[in-house]
């Protein structure tokens, strides 16, 4: 697959002419974000079936990632999609031992990581992550978006690097609850996109 190196811009967000918000409003539309990441899921489905030998489709067994991905009629690897449409404002002052900067921040529920190490390291079937972001104007364009993709080995390097400086919890907000069911994500473990590929779609 084409994978390219990217050269991520690190903004200083206090000078930014487009600063995002930088407060959390507490609404955090679960609904609607699962229904924003399946599209764009199937967009990199649709993408990886494009290519010769590559047969995308979406896996059924219960918290496995999103996609399983054959080459060759031999599974070759999984792949999660997390779609990315918030950006993390103030993690330099709640984790400031993260050594991140809102413009390069994304983040991923912890569970969900920590679930994928262990998918891997049982199945022996790689894993990587792609997220999609958007509406990050001093790195996407607006109404556009880029993909950002990396191995769970290299991410599980970083986790074991940094360990708790890079895990936030959140409190919990408007949209979270569904059906009086608890189902935001409330814990997540960030990275910058200079540890992630771009993924040129």
């Amino acid at each position: 697959m084409d994978y390219t190196r990217i050269d991520a811009n690190i903004f200083d967000c206090t000078n930014c002419p487009t600063r995002c918000d930088g407060q959390s409003k507490l609404n955090y539309q679960f609904e609607n974000d699962v229904e924003f990441a399946e599209i764009q899921e199937a967009v990199v489905r649709d993408e990886i079936n494009l290519r010769n030998d590559y047969k995308a489709i979406k896996t059924t067994e219960a918290g496995y990632p999103d996609v399983a991905i054959y080459l060759n009629d031999k599974l070759h690897r999984y792949l999660e999609v997390k779609a990315q449409r918030r950006t993390f404002m103030i993690v330099e002052k709640l984790l400031p031992q993260a050594k991140l900067k809102p413009s390069e921040t994304l983040a991923l529920n912890l569970s969900d990581l920590e679930r994928y190490f262990k998918i891997e390291e049982e199945t022996g079937v790689p894993t990587s992550i792609v997220w999609v972001l958007m509406n990050r104007p001093c790195i996407v364009a607006a109404e556009q978006k880029k993909f950002y993709y990396q191995t769970t080995t290299e991410l599980k390097k970083i986790y074991l690097e940094y360990q708790d400086k890079r895990r936030f919890r959140r409190k919990s907000g408007e949209g979270d609850v569904v059906d009086g069911v608890h189902k935001g994500v409330t814990v997540n473990y960030h990275f910058s996109l200079n540890e992630l590929i771009e993924w040129k779609i």
